[in-house]
């Protein structure tokens, strides 16, 4: 008979990434014992591989950049962006905190914000990135939650919640990852902080059958498959906005997942193009989020696309997968390895023989990237059909020649788990269940559906962290220490 581990604690925290770590942290500093399970060998979740960004109103950065921004500035563009399945209740009271509970509370523990960057929906520079990416924020606020005394149980999948028969949620079981041994956890809370399902084809699918007939790439942390949502579901949590999946279009199958199912996002192509499989450029590819360069490529028949380059365009490639990095340095050796070895790049000395192995029209294919050429020959400052910027293009004039295919991959998760302001989770009458929270993706980022539709980019992970603050507060506050999270809003 197999052994079983066991572990007691105040809170159980299920998944170490951004909210789970920040909840951890918490509950330290209300005093709670906390424990954060992780089912990987690794701490930092989808985190600690992002890009690091947060959307901060207020900020120093803001200030030494001589940008004027308020709160009431960001909601009304939060809002407007989201649409109206955004929770507004949720979004402000996020926006209101980013100051001092995100930027000033990070740097407590060593962490440095670098640089601002523009961002789809803001009128001004709100996306704040840490120093080294995800990979510094995370870093640092692990060691934060170790140092405070914090647990983290690596390689042990939760696999449900146990209750009492008043139905209060009195702790978690699972197995460990490695010998399948059984683990059960007594605490007086649980948080679920788990992320999102877009690592589970699945799940998106279910959501968005409308899709089934096409080649949809995932592409969230490895463990993101969606373990959370049905645990909480499983004691009647109410999941909500399920549907709203944030999809990126500069993805390309990863050629080393046997099933190739698994997207590689790749970034820093200055000058690149976009074709359809008609031979034809169909977006402003300077504009890529989920909310603008996703849609026009869903409306693509067939839904993929390539992108064109020439070989000076991709001495910056960079491709956000751990394989291709060493720390927060790329490796340039194995990105020439994917785009010399991936059956879903095309390379030729000649853009016609280039055309010919995409099986596009040739004359089409030739005419769409002699009509850009043009463009940048005359030194115009925005290329005419699309209204692309071309300050950072070339001509295509260096073989090889590239052509990247590309296909929907879900990123992220805009719906999950309900929650109220105090990160419980609620059931189908919007009542709490006792002893259990959510933050991060699973909750949507936070609430269930903060951003709604489409967020500001950077919105993802700085909710997903601030909200962990408040469920770790509040979950040590319902196991009897402290008050719960006290934020410091910005009211500027």
């Amino acid at each position: 008979m197999a052994s079983v581990k066991q572990y007691e604690t105040d809170i159980a925290i299920v998944g170490a990434g951004g909210a789970g770590i920040a909840a951890g942290i918490e509950a330290r500093d209300a005093g709670a014992r906390a424990i954060a399970f992780e089912k990987a060998t690794a701490p930092g979740g989808a985190a600690i591989v992002s890009g690091g960004g947060c959307l901060i109103v207020g900020s120093p950065l803001q200030k030494q950049n001589g940008i004027h921004d308020t709160p009431d500035l960001a909601f009304k563009e939060w809002m407007a962006w989201g649409g109206p399945s955004a929770d507004a209740v949720w979004a402000r009271y996020y926006i209101e905190h980013t100051l001092h509970d995100l930027y000033h509370w990070a740097e407590g523990f060593g962490v440095t914000w670098v640089d601002l960057k523009f961002q789809e929906g803001n009128s001004v520079l709100r996306w704040t990135r840490a120093g080294r990416n995800g990979l510094g924020l995370m870093s640092q606020l692990i060691d934060g939650f170790r140092n405070k005394g914090g647990e983290i149980v690596p390689d042990t999948e939760i696999t449900g919640l146990t209750q009492d028969q008043g139905g209060r949620v009195t702790g978690v079981q699972g197995r460990d990852a490695k010998t399948g041994e059984p683990v059960t956890v007594a605490s007086k809370a649980v948080v679920v902080t788990t992320g999102g399902f877009n690592s589970n084809l699945d799940m998106v699918l279910e959501f968005n059958p409308d899709l089934r007939d096409d080649k949809i790439l995932v592409g969230s942390g490895r463990g993101s498959t969606g373990r959370g949502h049905n645990i909480v579901r499983e004691v009647g949590g109410y999941l909500t906005h399920m549907d709203h999946i944030w999809f990126y279009a500069y993805a390309t199958p990863d050629y080393r997942d046997p099933a190739q199912h698994r997207g590689l996002a790749f970034r820093v192509v200055p000058g690149y193009i976009w074709v359809n499989q008609q031979g034809r450029r169909f977006h402003n590819e300077a504009v890529s989020g989920g909310n603008s360069a996703s849609p026009a490529l869903l409306a693509q028949k067939p839904r993929h696309a390539w992108a064109i380059m020439d070989t000076p365009m991709t001495a910056t490639m960079e491709v956000a997968d751990p394989y291709y990095r060493d720390g927060d340095k790329v490796v340039r050796a194995k990105v020439m390895e994917l785009l010399d070895n991936s059956p879903f790049i095309r390379k030729a000395d000649t853009l016609a023989e280039l055309a010919q192995k995409m099986a596009v029209d040739v004359p089409t294919f030739l005419a769409t990237v002699e009509r850009y050429n043009q463009a940048c020959a005359q030194g115009l400052e925005v290329e005419p059909e699309f209204g692309k910027p071309l300050k950072a293009s070339k001509a295509f004039d260096t073989p090889p020649y590239y052509a990247v295919q590309l296909f929907p991959m879900a990123r992220k998760n805009f719906g999950g788990v309900k929650t109220d302001l105090q990160c419980r989770v609620l059931d189908k009458h919007f009542e709490p269940i006792e002893g259990l929270y959510a933050a991060g993706e699973v909750a949507g980022m936070a609430g269930g559906h903060i951003n709604g539709r489409a967020g500001l980019e950077g919105t993802m992970l700085g909710p997903a962290i601030f909200s962990g603050r408040v469920a770790g507060g509040w979950a040590a506050h319902a196991a009897g220490h402290g008050r719960g999270f006290v934020g410091t809003p910005n009211r500027d």
